[in-house]
């Protein structure tokens, strides 16, 4: 039995090391030029990979992994994909699993940032970005509703959540708001289950609350400063050490990206405007891989090529320290009854943070009635049939040049 429990955790038909990593550089080099679609559609992909045809491991595995990885901060996609090779071909397969994923989206959006920059004043750019905006946002708002189901369940997350989005429209530091609102909801929740169950013994051990503290202290004592009111000089070590803290602190979905890039560059840096973040997270959308390659696209903007290296690198650095940092405890993490609650309370905070940048950056593509009209149909669509989102986008861009073909600026 002891054999049988520990093959759950291995590799299926081990092989030759050499193999082993070339099968996970072409697999996901293919991955990162073809998954459209975001988180959600890369993971199912690589389930359909890695289980069903190459039987690399077992569905039980498999979900093991994908639940460590929705358990720290980064892409989730993209910290399976490093997971995965880890898996199949250890140290090596670590690096080249991520490398192969994050690096075909890089330098497609790395073409595109160039043509933005180069071009991106002729009306044509500008009609494409016209139609693709309104379906980012049906975008962001269909992952939000599906979300809204999943995670508002009860009083408490909908306290937590209201108080969340009230604050971040005060202008609160979007980090205090993420980790303030797991202590919030983390605390709520073992006092009513302290009151529910009575229990005079019942009482969290004050180390597991010390270094929860001690840890968001950590974190939030840099960005702990008001926005700043005039732009700060540009420099490349600036760039990459915020894409660092980006990719080391940002935790939930994909789009909570969003915020953190508006916070930091647009309202404390003033290094981009709001349709510049649009248009770069217009991008992100577009193109395959994950979506955190929208670093790539504003570091391209702001700071040329090596902008665009050094911000890639410090947003997706952080997810191959996580994954072999967090291996051995992550998983107790979910089922212990004390830090359970605080992970919970951070996605309703999360998805505070995603419904304020949803309502700010529909202020900036809604422009008219077509664009709504735009939006609208591309969340009842979303909706009733789950496409993928790259068909909309598609479909987004062609509705703008017919736009302005037709009718003119």
């Amino acid at each position: 039995m002891a054999d049988e429990s520990a093959e759950a955790g291995k590799v299926i038909a081990p092989i030759s090391q050499k193999e082993a990593l070339r099968e996970v550089t072409l697999l996901f080099l293919r991955l990162g030029f073809t998954a459209f679609g975001g988180p959600a559609a890369h993971i199912a992909m690589m389930r359909e990979e890695v289980v069903k045809r190459r039987k690399w491991i077992s569905d039980e595995r498999f979900v093991d992994l994908w639940g460590t990885c929705n358990l720290v901060p980064g892409p989730t996609s993209t910290e399976l994909a490093i997971y995965l090779g880890y898996q199949r071909a250890g140290w090596p397969g670590l690096i080249v699993g991520g490398v192969c994923f994050i690096g075909p989206a890089m330098l497609i959006v790395l073409a595109l940032a160039w043509a933005y920059v180069a071009f991106g004043s002729l009306p044509q750019v500008t009609w494409l970005f016209y139609g693709i905006k309104p379906v980012v946002v049906a975008i962001i708002a269909y992952a939000l509703w599906g979300l809204c189901r999943t995670v508002l369940k009860g009083v408490w997350p909908v306290i937590v959540a209201l108080l969340v989005l009230g604050l971040y429209f005060l202008g609160v530091n979007v980090i205090i708001l993420l980790f303030g609102g797991g202590i919030v909801y983390g605390l709520a929740r073992l006092a009513e289950r302290w009151y529910s169950e009575k229990r005079a013994s019942a009482k969290p051990p004050l180390s597991s609350f010390a270094g929860i503290f001690a840890l968001q202290w950590q974190i939030l004592a840099a960005p702990f400063m008001g926005f700043a009111t005039t732009a700060v000089p540009f420099c490349l070590p600036t760039l990459f050490l915020t894409f660092l803290k980006i990719g080391a602190i940002l935790y939930g979905s994909g789009y909570i990206l969003l915020a953190f890039l508006r916070s930091d560059f647009v309202l404390q840096l003033h290094w981009l405007t709001d349709r510049q973040l649009l248009d770069a997270i217009s991008i992100g959308q577009f193109t395959p891989g994950p979506v955190f390659t929208t670093a790539t696209f504003i570091g391209y903007i702001v700071g040329g090529l090596p902008g665009a290296l050094l911000a890639t690198l410090g947003i997706f650095l952080p997810s191959f320290a996580f994954i072999p940092l967090v291996h051995p405890v992550a998983t107790r993490l979910r089922r212990s009854q004390w830090t359970a609650p605080f992970l919970d309370g951070v996605n309703v905070a999360a998805l505070s943070l995603m419904a304020g940048v949803l309502i700010q950056l529909g202020q900036n593509a809604l422009e008219d009635i077509l664009t709504w009209a735009i939006s609208i149909i591309a969340f009842v669509i979303l909706l009733r049939f789950k496409i993928n989102s790259v068909w909309l986008i598609l479909a987004g861009a062609t509705i703008g040049l017919l736009r302005f073909q037709v009718l003119g600026g």
